[in-house]
């Protein structure tokens, strides 16, 4: 009823206002009469739009939000729909790609990505990417540590050929290892740059070492294929370990035992807050511009502003965020929402990884947990970052919703109620977060990234009226379900070679 009455209001100011304007064009030129019709129609129009933004405000059921975005006939897909022809045989490439990945875990992940991609276009055999250990983390974890790779090798090998480690070469009854010509390669590159620069390296020496390899392909690559290339090592062929992955199911099972759950990244990880010392975490100019992620208490107004209550069951990852007195940053949050989990407060199994486990795996098993969270928000999503990533896996793995807040409209919001402007500040709030997306099919925009939206290229539509978006025959199949079930046996053998153009390698059958 109050809302009827502001709206019948409003209305009444904008007439009286129209009203008063035809009555000076009485006294005035006939060009007044357009100016009143303006202002009539121009007043009609706004209060038309903000009356029907108003009801669809009060109308939203955030319950809704707890269920996948509507998908409109599109699906997952990042089979090959043209002809794709095999990879070159190990003798019959160009030479042997060294990469290796910097960074965390998720920058890792998208650099994985780009290097196979890298050893498709330059038709290079792919050496098992490296992972740079963490000085911060004190993490050593490599490739054999977080991922399956059998299961790796054998998802890729219609696309790249992939081996353990640089041959020995012999001349002249001597053995010695094949060196790699190290290259840092420039940030964003082309194709074009690998199909040039990097093949006449690769060409002359046999092998390259392409290091550091993060951001080290452009994302947007004008062939489709390429980019689906992209998706099925991103969310098909990168698969963690096994008990990486039965510790995500265990707790994911726990956490749906008792109903729905949402899961929320606080970007204030002990690395970040680690380089912020002896300063105020909140700086008013940063957020301003959207370049500072939402604090608890943040997160806290906007959730209880879009209608969640107390009762709402939240999974935090990562779960150690800060020490000491920094804590307390979090306590109006908690405060707010009671509920909160972590991987340590769900409890224990007999898949759980030990506490004491290094921080890539730990960050691993967070991972999981919030891609099969049924609501996931990020604080922040800047380029491969933990939520940047995740984000795009949802949206592949069945428009699971996500709500990612505009940091940058929402700072204003927040600004003006802390400085004691607070009034009508959840209205705001509403009206900003409800005509946002929540994980549906939408095309990719710049500058937003590849790996955040791979849509259209690495999706389909059922009942397509464009041949371009209609779905193959052949899709793949168990994009992430299939991850937390037991695969068949693969019979993986070492071969132990000594010629000229061999090497010990994985040999999948």
């Amino acid at each position: 009823m109050r809302s009827n009455i502001c709206v019948t209001d409003s209305i009444g100011s904008v007439l009286a206002g129209a009203l008063a304007a035809r009555r000076c064009c009485r006294h005035h030129k006939p060009a007044g009469l357009w100016v009143a019709v303006a202002v009539l129609v121009a007043g009609t129009i706004w209060l038309f739009s903000s009356s029907l933004s108003l009801i669809g405000i009060q109308d939203v059921d955030v319950n809704k939000l707890w269920r996948t975005a509507y998908s409109n006939g599109w699906r997952a897909s990042s089979a090959p729909r043209t002809y794709w022809p095999p990879p070159p045989s190990e003798s019959e490439s160009n030479g042997y790609l060294r990469v290796r990945c910097n960074g965390g875990l998720s920058k890792q992940h998208s650099a994985i990505c780009d290097a196979v991609v890298v050893a498709r276009i330059m038709n290079a055999t792919l050496v098992l990417p490296e992972l740079a250990t963490s000085s911060f983390w004190h993490d050593e974890s490599g490739f054999l540590d977080i991922y399956d790779v059998r299961h790796f090798i054998k998802t890729l090998k219609y696309d790249v050929q992939i081996v353990m480690s640089i041959p020995k070469i012999s001349a002249k009854g001597n053995t010695k290892n094949l060196r790699a010509h190290q290259i840092l390669p420039p940030r964003y590159a082309p194709v074009t740059w690998y199909r040039t620069v990097a093949m006449e390296k690769i060409k002359k020496h046999g092998a390259i070492y392409l290091t550091p390899f993060s951001h080290r392909l452009a994302e947007e690559i004008d062939d489709p294929e390429l980019q689906r290339l992209r998706c099925r090592v991103n969310y098909h062929a990168l698969r963690f370990k096994p008990n990486i992955m039965k510790t995500s199911s265990e707790i994911v099972n726990k956490l749906h035992s008792e109903g729905h759950f949402m899961s929320i990244h606080p970007w204030f990880e002990l690395d970040i807050v680690a380089s912020y010392p002896g300063k105020r975490f909140v700086y008013k100019e940063r957020r301003l511009i959207g370049k500072f992620p939402l604090i608890p208490e943040e997160v806290g107004l906007l959730l209880r502003a879009m209608g969640f209550d107390n009762t709402t069951r939240i999974y935090l990852a990562p779960s150690k965020l800060f020490a000491g007195d920094r804590l307390m940053i979090t306590k109006p949050f908690e405060a707010m929402f009671p509920h909160l989990e972590n991987h340590s407060t769900v409890g224990p199994g007999t898949g759980m990884l030990e506490e004491n486990t290094q921080g890539l795996a730990w960050s691993a098993v967070d991972y999981m947990v919030c891609l099969l969270s049924d609501i996931f928000i990020p604080t922040y999503d800047g380029p491969s970052n933990f939520a940047h990533n995740l984000m795009g896996h949802r949206l592949y793995h069945g428009f699971q919703t996500t709500i990612a807040p505009d940091r940058k409209a929402l700072a204003r919001i927040f600004i003006d109620r802390e400085e004691g402007r607070a009034s009508g500040y959840e209205e705001r709030v509403r009206q900003l977060m409800f005509n946002a997306h929540f994980g549906g099919p939408r095309k990719r925009i710049h500058p937003e990234s590849f790996y955040t939206n791979s849509w259209p290229e690495c999706f389909c539509q059922t009942e397509a009226r464009s041949n371009a978006d209609q779905c193959p025959p052949d899709d793949m199949d168990g994009v992430i379900e299939s991850q937390f079930q037991s695969e068949e046996d693969i019979e993986v053998k070492f071969i132990n070679k000594t010629d000229s153009t061999s090497q010990t390698e994985w040999l999948v059958i």
